[in-house]
């Protein structure tokens, strides 16, 4: 009797799993080119697996309307790829039936109307005879007609000769923070993304984030350079460490949070020698002090005064926690895509002993979107070498033990 209930419970389980591999949808969706304003023909359009290395396990073309047909099987974590002119562009696959519209824009190698918005500095600590940095770059494009500024070195940025990388990051406008690589560019220290800049979504612009550390004996001068306009240039640091600005160098002190300090230079040209130095010790705080948050420019002040500005940039304190927390953070979320995945009415089966499991509510979707951001994150991690294999396997096994609850569970509820 109990190597019969073990064998149905067996099959049960192997039911569940392998009834959703066997659903099929068909996707379809209209691609529109948001620069030209008609639709996109001739595009390629995949269906990519995250959870598969982003392989790719449907393809098609869009039409002289700009429609594509997509079929998928299973119900792993997908997104919809849109390449037009070289340049990639996303979606979550749509759930549902819902409609998998994609915009697009023409691509330029330069385009007008780039610029930085925003440099942030983040000192985060001193240890180890080490400087802790975390730099993020807010860009905005606001070109018209609006195009995608995209090449093989969309941005270029210079840190220190000595800085060593330990963590790149970018986002589009709208969406997750994805691990990408950074690409040598020239001379030492020269940098670039081949990573697409596209136009603004409303205020919501392209970031770029590296975590570095420098080699520090308790002074460290900064030669900063801007490769393109910038607004504004910050620097946050302790309150126990001192900021001094080179010669020719403008820095306003700008009180943000009485927890560290801030200085910001204002519209730097590209190329325009910047200078400051920083010594002393010291850490930033880690809990938040406040709940600054945002993309937008500080306000320009009339007669170039300098107040608190609205919109300013995350306080570091809070990057500081997200490079902390991100390993943990990801394998709850991967965990919770399963544990939320839908049961198609294809998979269904029939059981006196365990009946289906109930699909989850309609208010899920949205948060299924989000979690597929933070699979394709994942595994562009993996893809990239950001991600350390054990660190991989780790979330993988850790992943594997909660669906293998979850699904007790459901038996025992059954």
């Amino acid at each position: 009797m109990k190597i019969a209930l073990s064998i149905l419970r067996n099959a049960i389980l192997i039911s569940l799993i392998g009834g959703t591999l066997a659903y099929a949808a068909t996707l379809t969706g209209t691609v529109t080119n948001k620069t030209t304003g008609k639709p996109a023909a001739g595009d390629a359009v995949a269906l990519v697996d995250v959870q598969a290395g982003m392989n790719e396990v449907a393809g098609a073309t869009t039409d002289a309307r700009g429609h594509y047909s997509l079929s998928k099987t299973g119900s792993s974590n997908y997104l919809v790829r849109v390449t037009h002119q070289g340049a990639p562009y996303f979606i979550g696959a749509p759930e549902g039936g819902a409609s998998g519209d994609i915009s697009v824009y023409d691509v330029a190698a330069k385009v007008d109307g780039v610029v930085i918005d925003e440099d942030v500095v983040g000192i985060v600590e001193t240890a180890n005879s080490q400087l802790h940095v975390i730099e993020r770059y807010s860009i905005h494009n606001a070109s018209q007609p609006p195009r995608t500024q995209w090449s093989q070195h969309t941005f270029e940025i210079v840190l220190p000769d000595e800085a060593v990388v330990e963590g790149v990051s970018a986002q589009r406008p709208g969406r997750m923070l994805t691990s990408v690589k950074l690409d040598p560019a020239g001379p030492k220290g020269h940098y670039s993304f081949n990573f697409p800049i596209q136009p603004d979504d409303g205020e919501k612009g392209t970031l770029f984030q590296l975590e570095y550390k420098l080699p520090y004996n308790g002074k460290y001068t900064f030669h900063p350079q801007e490769s393109i306009p910038a607004r504004t240039l910050w620097v946050m640091m302790p309150k126990s460490m001192t900021f001094a600005a080179g010669a020719g160098s403008e820095f306003l002190s700008s009180v943000q949070d009485p927890s560290f300090l801030t200085f910001v230079a204002k519209n730097l040209a590209p190329g325009k020698p910047l200078e400051f130095t920083v010594s002393g010790n010291g850490t930033l705080p880690r809990e938040d002090q406040d709940s600054q948050g945002g993309q937008g420019a500080p306000a320009a002040q009339p007669g170039g005064g300098m107040a608190n500005p609205i919109g300013t940039p995350d306080p570091i304190p809070n990057k500081y926690k997200w490079w902390i927390l991100t390993v943990v953070v990801l394998v709850m979320v991967i965990a919770a895509a399963f544990l939320l995945r839908k049961t198609p009415p294809s998979a269904s089966f029939v059981s006196a002993a365990a009946p289906p499991i109930p699909a989850p509510a309609a208010g899920n979707t949205a948060l299924l979107h989000v979690l597929k951001e933070e699979l394709f994150a994942l595994e562009s991690e993996k893809i990239s070498g950001t991600l350390a294999p054990a660190e991989y396997d780790e979330q993988k096994v850790a992943l594997e033990t909660v669906l293998r609850r979850a699904l007790k569970r459901q038996g025992n509820k059954a």
